[in-house]
């Protein structure tokens, strides 16, 4: 499993968080300035404009996978280091309870578990998945998306392939956030 990393925020509802749990359960390391992840590691950041695709599986491999965790209703941008590469997630749905069946709402685990299998970690992705009540669920939703995208030849591919989703669920107002 590539190295991951938690930027938390400490915003959330403690009982509830998929971050610490996953911090808890050794699956990655939780730190609490963003300069702590690693140089050269890919960051989850659903406010850039890159979208993640296959071919980002060697800054993981090299680096590691990165998020934040916080509430995005209160997140103020902030300045992300260059030394991370940016890459928001396309289209996917969450299956988390809060949020079941949200376009682009997924919790940290959901988000790290997608980047995963997109980047061809499925054994990993269903792993970080198997620890949330509800994981199985976000496989069954995305299934087909998930699948799609990770056999993208691009970042354009990806592009495509969400603008479909985008179509047949009638999302108009896609700001990016996942």
């Amino acid at each position: 499993m590539p190295r991951i990393y938690i930027y938390h925020k400490r915003e959330c509802d403690v009982k509830k968080c998929t971050a610490l749990k996953l911090g808890k359960l050794r699956l990655a390391e939780i730190v609490y300035n963003i300069r702590g992840i690693p140089r050269g590691s890919l960051l989850l950041y659903p406010f850039c404009e890159n979208v993640l695709s296959p071919g980002d599986k060697e800054i993981v491999s090299r680096g590691a996978l990165a998020a934040i965790d916080c509430s995005w209703n209160q997140f103020q941008s902030e300045r992300i280091p260059r030394s991370l590469a940016q890459r928001k997630l396309p289209f996917l749905l969450a299956a988390n309870p809060v949020n079941y069946s949200v376009p682009y709402r997924l919790s940290t685990l959901e988000a790290l578990a997608a980047a995963l299998y997109i980047m061809g970690f499925a054994e990993d992705s269903s792993l970080l998945l198997s620890k949330a009540k509800w994981g199985a669920a976000f496989l069954t939703l995305n299934a087909e998306p998930l699948s799609l995208y990770s056999k993208a030849k691009s970042q354009e591919e990806i592009r495509e392939i969400e603008r479909e989703y985008l179509s047949l669920y009638g999302v108009t107002n896609h700001e990016g956030k996942s």
